[in-house]
C-alpha cells in the first residue's frame, strides 16, 4: 500500500534517488565495449544470442521484414500514429529558431547560425516493454532540425524479429537504417561503428542502466541527449481533484519500472485516503500489476501539505520528470513552477497524453536534472555556430585593449596575433 506522510518529512527521501553502486554493471559495460570495438558485428551477434536469446544472421532489417510487419498491423493503428505524428510535428516545428546577425557601424559583423547534426543514432528499448512512441519522439525533432542521416537500433525478440509496431512507425518516419541490436552493445556500435552499423555523431533514446552507462562512456566521442533514470511523476492536487483520476495517473508511471517513483502532494487528507484506497482497487486491473505494485510499495508516497504554494515548493525542490497540476485554475500556478521536465495542466490532461499524442516530447530529464535540463527538442539536433568579422579599421580601434587583456593572462602569443597586424 502507498505510504501517506503528514507533517514534517525529509525531502530527500521523497523520491528514490539514492546514489547506487554500479560497479558490477560498469564492469559488464566495459567488457561489452572492448568486445564491440575489437570484434564489431561478431560481438553484436553474440550479445543478441546471449541477452535476447535470438540468432541474428543479418543485423540490418530488410524491406521485406518491414512489409511483413505492415501487413500485420491494423489500418486503425497506422492512422493513430499518423495523427500523433502530426501533433508532434506541429509542436516541434514551433521550436525552430533562426540565427541572427549584428552589424555595427564600423564594419564589424557578429552572428550565429544553426546547422543540423549530420548523423544521429536512435536507441529504442526492448525488454519488459517496447516503445514505438520513443521512435516518434526522437526522430521527428531530428527530421525537423534537418538531420540527413538517421539510424535506429532496437533489440529483436527471441524469434529474431523486431516488434511490428516499431517497424511500422520507423517506416512512416522514413528512417534510413534499422538494426537488430539492443543494450550497451548497440550504443557502442553507433558510437564507434561496426562492419554493418554506421557510426553516428549523436546517440539519443532511453534505456536501462547498461544503456545509460554506455551513453555516459561514449560522451565526448559521440554526443548524447541525456542520462535517463527511472520514470517519475509528481501530482499536485487540491480538495476538488478526483481520486480515481489521481490513482490512475500515478499508476501510469508506476507500471514502467519497479524503480519508478509516483508521488502525490495534496492539501486534503480526504483526498489522500481516497487515493490510497483507489490505488489498491486499480492495481488489480493492470496487466503489469507486479511491476506497478512494487513501484508503489517501494517508492510511492502521498504527502499532505497545508497549501498549494507549499506543494509547489516541494515540487520545485524535487524537480520531477512529469508534473501534473490537478488543481483549480492551474494556469495561475504555472509561472510558479521552475523545475519540471513536462507539466500537465488540469484534470483532463493526464501524463500519457504527453507520452503519445499531444505533441510535447516525452523524453525528459529525470533524477532531478530538470533543475538545469529540458525535454528533447529540435535544439538537441542542431549546432549553434558563431561567427565574427572585423575590418582592419575596426580592429585598429581595439587591438591595444586585446593586447593588454591577453598579456594580463600571460598569453603573449595571443597578444602577438593581434598586434602583428599593426607592426610597422
Amino acid at each position: 500500500m502507498i505510504k501517506i506522510i503528514e507533517g514534517d518529512f525529509d525531502l530527500k527521501s521523497v523520491f528514490n534517488r539514492e546514489i547506487q553502486d554500479y560497479t558490477e554493471a560498469s564492469a559488464i559495460v566495459a567488457e561489452i565495449k572492448s568486445n564491440v570495438l575489437k570484434n564489431g558485428d561478431k560481438a553484436i551477434k553474440e550479445y543478441a544470442l546471449k541477452f535476447d536469446k535470438c540468432n541474428i544472421e543479418n543485423l540490418e532489417v530488410t524491406k521485406s521484414e518491414i512489409e511483413e510487419a505492415k501487413s500485420r498491423v491494423s489500418a486503425e493503428y497506422v492512422e493513430v500514429i499518423k495523427r500523433a505524428k502530426a501533433n508532434i510535428e506541429l509542436y516541434h516545428k514551433a521550436q525552430l529558431r533562426n540565427g541572427f546577425e549584428i552589424k555595427k557601424d564600423n564594419g564589424i559583423v557578429l552572428g550565429q547560425k544553426f546547422t543540423p547534426i549530420d548523423s544521429v543514432g536512435v536507441y529504442v528499448p526492448g525488454g519488459t516493454a517496447s516503445y514505438p512512441s520513443s521512435v516518434l519522439m526522437n526522430v521527428i525533432p531530428a527530421k525537423i532540425a534537418g538531420v540527413k542521416n538517421i539510424i535506429m537500433c532496437t533489440p529483436a525478440s527471441d524469434n529474431g524479429k523486431i516488434k511490428d509496431e516499431i517497424l511500422v512507425v520507423a517506416d512512416i518516419l522514413e528512417i534510413d537504417k534499422i538494426y537488430k541490436t539492443g543494450g550497451a552493445q548497440a550504443i557502442f556500435a553507433m558510437a564507434y561503428g561496426t562492419q554493418t552499423i554506421t557510426k553516428v555523431d549523436k546517440v539519443v533514446g532511453p534505456g536501462n542502466i547498461f544503456v545509460t552507462l554506455a551513453k555516459k562512456d561514449i560522451y565526448g566521442t559521440t554526443g548524447i541527449d541525456m542520462l535517463a533514470g527511472p520514470s517519475e511523476i509528481l501530482i499536485i492536487a487540491d480538495e476538488n481533484a478526483k481520486p480515481e483520476f489521481l490513482a490512475a495517473d500515478l499508476l501510469s508511471q508506476a507500471e514502467h519500472d519497479k524503480l519508478a517513483t509516483a508521488v502525490l502532494v495534496t492539501t486534503s487528507k480526504n483526498i489522500a485516503l481516497a487515493v490510497q484506497s483507489e490505488i489498491e482497487k486499480q492495481l488489480s486491473l493492470l496487466s503489469r500489476e507486479v511491476i506497478a505494485r512494487a513501484s508503489i510499495e517501494n517508492t510511492g508516497k502521498i504527502i499532505i501539505v497545508d497549501t498549494i504554494d507549499k506543494a509547489i515548493e516541494v515540487s520545485n525542490a524535487i524537480a520531477p520528470e512529469h508534473l501534473e497540476l490537478s488543481i483549480e485554475n492551474p494556469f495561475e500556478s504555472l509561472h510558479k513552477i521552475t523545475n519540471a521536465g513536462s507539466i500537465f495542466l488540469g484534470e483532463n490532461t493526464p501524463e500519457p497524453m504527453g507520452d503519445y499524442y499531444s505533441g510535447t516530447n516525452h523524453i525528459l530529464p529525470t533524477n532531478g536534472i530538470a533543475r538545469f535540463a529540458s525535454a528533447v527538442s529540435v535544439d538537441d539536433f542542431v549546432k549553434k555556430q558563431q561567427y565574427s568579422y572585423y575590418t582592419k579599421e575596426a580592429l585598429k580601434e581595439v587591438y591595444n585593449d586585446v593586447d593588454l587583456f591577453a598579456k594580463s593572462e600571460g598569453l603573449t602569443a595571443h597578444a602577438r596575433a593581434v598586434t602583428i597586424r599593426f607592426d610597422k
